[in-house]
């Protein structure tokens, strides 16, 4: 019997790879010199796509692949995924959700409490010999802080469960006040960046949601405030976060994704109140794993025509 064919559109997992090698006729878009050459030759060939936050599935691609059936993200973000084409050509979607939750929520405490203590500074402190000579200068607390979460979902949620525990007082935005909750609700976000110490962002990408840290909203946080980004890059005014915090206008910043990934903006290199991660939140060995079962879990949901584990579409 002829294998699925299977689409993987950049690097993702090994293991991943391993088990769609194993289990469908893979082909590898990254390794073609050529891609429209090898859409043009391949394109019938092809009823799945397996992407990522990366690179997941857009017009273009959708409509280079006549019998596409399945896009199955390794991630649960969907900002790369033209959601209304496969809609209209009533292609499938799933995504990696919960699986993921308690690493990238661990993740956002992690950049807070590197930030505020100023772990990454204190670290060449000591590796570079300077604390033979001078004492370590005096850092600022995290247990108590008010801290604010722009978008209450399941890594929202799992953030201010885990601040709870450090004695901070919650307050969250989103695009509507949730029930049988004790954390205070503000109906914009220039109003939760003005009562938080600490500003979250663990909403999801819409076009609403972009750039929904904004010059305002930093300027409401303040020049004590810090602002913790494990959404995505484009939910956050890059330029103007750069010169905010260049400016003092910040406190700080703790950040794990980047509006063109993976360029980084220079400036903050040479700061010492910013930490920056790879996009790597998500990225623990037990997480991944789970995330790769699950993307293979739904492609062979879909193929023996079962009902998707985590279905978008």
């Amino acid at each position: 019997m002829k294998k699925i064919g299977v689409l993987m559109t950049c690097p993702m997992s090994s293991y991943l790879e391993q088990q769609l090698n194993n289990r469908f006729n893979l082909f590898r878009l990254w390794e073609t010199p050529s891609k429209p050459e090898f859409l043009n030759h391949n394109g019938n060939s092809i009823q799945a796509i397996v992407g990522n936050a990366f690179f997941g599935a857009d017009s273009e691609l959708i409509d280079a692949l006549p019998n596409l059936e399945i896009v199955s993200s390794y991630s649960v973000g969907l900002d790369k995924i033209d959601l209304d084409k496969c809609k209209e050509r009533g292609i499938r979607v799933s995504n990696t959700p919960d699986v993921l939750t308690d690493d990238v929520a661990d993740t956002a405490i992690g950049l807070v409490l590197a930030v505020l203590r100023r772990i990454c500074v204190a670290d060449g402190f000591v590796r570079n010999g300077v604390w033979n000579n001078q004492d370590f200068e005096l850092t600022t607390k995290f247990s108590g802080k008010s801290v604010g979460i722009i978008g209450l979902g399941r890594i929202g949620s799992a953030i201010a469960k885990r601040a709870e525990a450090f004695g901070c007082p919650i307050s969250y935005h989103s695009r509507s006040k949730k029930p049988n909750l004790n954390y205070k609700y503000y109906s914009t976000v220039v109003d939760l960046a003005a009562n938080s110490e600490i500003l979250i962002v663990a909403c999801a990408l819409t076009e609403e949601t972009r750039h929904i840290v904004n010059r305002k909203v930093l300027d409401a946080l303040g020049s004590k405030g810090i602002l913790i980004n494990i959404g995505r890059g484009a939910h956050v005014d890059e330029s103007e976060l750069v010169a905010a915090l260049i400016e003092g206008r910040i406190g700080g910043a703790g950040l794990d994704v980047y509006q063109k990934e993976p360029e980084v903006p220079e400036q903050l290199f040479g700061l010492e109140n910013v930490v920056l991660l790879s996009h790597a939140a998500s990225d623990t060995v037990e997480t991944c794993t789970a995330m790769a079962d699950l993307v293979i879990a739904n492609l062979e949901a879909h193929f023996l025509h079962k009902p998707l584990l985590t279905p978008v579409l």
